[in-house]
């Protein structure tokens, strides 16, 4: 086993110990115990069985500050909390975002809202997904006073991420194709706000705040980088949806018939001639997958997997500098940034 696949091993072990306090809190408010069961398989359908990459960073980022590769047992559990309650951040909106997009599977099973008896249910489910992640905080750093810190964190990150869904929402719904609302303006708007807050700078800035290097000076440096890498990995996935090998990448790409306002189509819109973007209009967005392939024929056309590439190191370039111009007086280090970025550069699924 290597010991990125025992970090996550431990990680997920720690997830019992997360769940059981939680239902110690609903056992506390003498709840049947039908509740508590539902509550409980609810927890673990949605949080246990993704990548975990957003929580198992407050970790890393948390061991490069602090300058230990072994933490205590306390560390560990405070950082873990912190790791598991991104998680259950993550797992609130895929739980909200399936039902919002009527998707049918989700890491291999159905959708939560598609499980057996569980309907709608899944509405006030997700909701108490995102009620959970107070309580974990309020329990494990209400003495801590760094503790509204991460309260405020988590609040606005939640509802920057909300702004990013909601302009996707009406800018791209499945069932009303308008590529006329579609911009690469909008496109970076939503990927920034859906995906980098929560996905790059919030693992980063809750384990600056337990570190003690938490100057607005080191969140800017960290948010400032931070943010244009998210940014970057949204397109490369993008890119790959488009471009990826689906036995290399692990699914098939959707985002063409699914209408979605990715980084690929918006650069062609940009590119098309008049008679291709006719084409797009006929058959973008649409079930069909002869609709599909004209698109992606376009796509080669256009030369859009170039234009990828001269973005990719363009941006990369520009991330590069601004790691170099990162001060580490403060306590803030260079690692936390670059580490992020090796995981991200080139890669392929």
């Amino acid at each position: 086993m290597t010991d990125k696949d025992a970090a996550k091993t431990k990680f997920v072990k720690f997830f019992d110990v997360i769940a059981e306090e939680l239902l110690g809190e609903l056992k506390n408010y003498h709840i049947s115990e039908e509740a508590v069961e539902w509550y409980k398989k609810n927890l673990y359908y949605n949080s246990v069985g993704g990548k975990l990459n957003r929580g198992l960073s407050v970790l890393d980022t948390y061991r490069i500050l602090s300058g230990k590769e072994e933490l205590s047992d306390e560390e560990y559990s405070k950082a873990a909390v912190l790791g598991w309650c991104i998680e259950l951040l993550q797992a609130y909106f895929l739980v909200a975002d399936d039902i919002m997009d009527a998707s049918k599977t989700r890491r291999g099973q159905p959708c939560w809202y598609l499980a057996s008896k569980v309907g709608m249910v899944a509405i006030n489910d997700a909701f108490m997904l995102e009620a959970s992640i107070y309580l974990l905080l309020k329990k494990h750093f209400r003495g801590e006073s760094y503790y509204i810190d991460l309260f405020e964190l988590f609040q606005t990150v939640t509802f920057q991420t909300e702004l990013g869904q909601l302009l996707d929402l009406i800018t791209a719904p499945e069932d009303e194709v308008d590529l006329a609302k579609f911009s690469l303006e909008k496109h970076s708007f939503i990927v920034i706000f859906k995906t980098a807050y929560y996905s790059f700078y919030l693992p980063v800035a809750l384990a600056m705040h337990m570190a003690g290097v938490d100057t607005e000076v080191d969140l800017k440096q960290a948010h400032d980088v931070l943010i244009p890498l998210g940014e970057y990995f949204q397109i490369q996935d993008d890119y790959l949806d488009c471009y990826g090998d689906p036995t290399f990448i692990g699914k098939i790409g959707t985002d063409i018939m699914d209408n979605k306002c990715s980084w690929v189509v918006n650069t062609a819109l940009k590119k098309a001639s008049s008679d291709q973007r006719k084409l797009l209009d006929e058959n973008y967005g649409r079930k069909d997958k002869e609709c599909e392939a004209k698109v992606k024929k376009l796509f080669k056309e256009l030369d859009i997997e170039k234009d990828y590439f001269a973005y990719e190191e363009e941006v990369v370039a520009k991330i590069k500098t601004l790691i170099d111009q990162v001060d580490e007086s403060r306590g803030f280090k260079k690692e936390v940034l670059t580490s992020f970025l090796a995981k991200i550069y080139k890669r392929s699924k």
